[in-house]
């Protein structure tokens, strides 16, 4: 098969794209990291022949979805579940995110796999007429059920939260009765608007230094309950700031998933952990640069990761939240699952000219690993979007 592939221009002029080729990306199999810990946030893969309502009934092709994170494990990533990378709050409601959880947690214990997965209060609805104590009831519902089937938690931010507190006096008595009841330390998650409008004011403050403030009192006075804290605000240097500013226990977990090359590799005063939606997308690079770090190679690592990082800001690009349509496209690229359906019918939030950048922009990061097989699956999907 031809390694050249015309593809269509904002406009709809079509140009041809010769491909580079995949790179060779050495990843030692079962060698966990040594100097960081890399969470990869999965996502779901959809049940295509379900005879539901994509929109309000989408079903789960387990087989496929459990294959994925699998694949993940075996690259030595761990497994962050039930997150907005697998449409939590999106399209996967807490009723089948209860049982991705599950099932996740069974499958890591059977490959010896590394899972904590999303604990929020999605099944309570923002709405007027809900309290403080709803919320606190919602967030205690979802935590006993994670640490009921043996999982660790990552404590989502609250779309409810966000709609009825009042101040941050709230955000931190709801945080300290949560974290006063977990067995387990949790990673804490900071999700910035951009990835969801609805929490907007997290924390207690439209000011982001503020809210940093309010979120550092909370970790302070429960420090023996958090692993760490993933924030995904797209600005290097108020995740640098905060990273600074944690006790000594506590882990700062990047979800810059701009900055994150930069940000893990870190400087003579800290660096970051790895909690990423790309990651998924770009899983043997991150894996393979993770390792160079390990063995003392930073120019390797930073070899590896920066061509992925044109690739990353153009999933991510606004409106953030659709970036789960190119790391769904990314994974049927690369055969890792037979159609790009999405729950809710996601495949449809991003434009062709869009899937087309992202292809040549995979291309480029070397991250198409069967060239021939991304290029009959490209033009299926140009076929579709009418381009001969």
């Amino acid at each position: 098969m031809s390694s050249i592939i015309r593809l269509p221009q904002v406009g709809g002029a079509l140009k041809d794209y010769t491909l580079q080729g995949p790179g060779a990306f050495e990843v030692p199999q079962g060698k966990p990291f040594e100097s960081r810990i890399a969470y990869s946030a999965a996502h779901v893969v959809c049940d295509p022949f379900a005879g539901t309502d994509p929109g309000s009934n989408a079903q789960i092709d387990w087989e496929g979805t459990l294959a994925y994170r699998r694949h993940l494990w075996s690259l030595g990533l761990a497994v962050a579940e039930a997150m907005d990378t697998a449409q939590r709050g999106m399209g996967l409601s807490w009723e089948r995110s209860q049982e991705l959880i599950s099932r996740s947690v069974q499958e890591a214990r059977a490959v010896g796999g590394r899972v904590a997965s999303g604990a929020g209060t999605d099944h309570l609805l923002p709405q007027p007429g809900n309290t403080i104590e709803d919320v606190l009831r919602a967030y205690e519902e979802q935590c006993s059920f994670v640490e009921g089937v043996g999982g660790r938690i990552i404590l989502m931010a609250s779309r409810a939260l966000a709609a009825c507190a009042k101040g941050p006096e709230d955000y931190e008595y709801v945080y300290g009765r949560i974290l006063s009841q977990v067995k387990e330390p949790v990673i804490l998650h900071w999700l910035g608007d951009m990835f969801d409008p609805a929490l907007a004011g997290y924390w207690g403050h439209q000011d982001l230094d503020q809210a940093m403030d309010v979120c550092l009192r909370v970790i302070e006075a429960h420090a023996d309950k958090v692993d760490g804290i993933k924030i995904s605000l797209l600005d290097a240097d108020k995740e640098i700031h905060m990273r600074r500013r944690l006790p000594a226990s506590v882990k700062m977990y990047t979800g810059d998933d701009f900055n994150y090359a930069e940000l893990i590799h870190g400087d003579e005063q800290g660096y970051s952990h790895a909690l990423l939606g790309i990651f998924d997308a770009i899983a043997p690079a991150a894996a393979a640069a993770l390792h160079a770090l390990d063995a003392g190679n930073a120019q390797q690592f930073h070899a590896i990761l920066e061509p992925t990082v044109p690739l990353s800001r153009h999933i991510f690009q606004r409106p953030t939240y659709a970036y789960k349509t190119g790391i769904v496209f990314m994974a049927y690229l690369n055969g890792h699952q037979s159609h790009f359906r999405m729950i809710g019918g996601a495949e449809g939030m991003r434009s062709i000219t869009h899937l087309s950048e992202l292809f040549v922009l995979a291309d480029q990061a070397g991250l198409l690993q069967r060239p021939e097989l991304a290029v009959a699956r490209m033009k299926q999907v140009l076929a579709l979007a009418g381009v001969e």
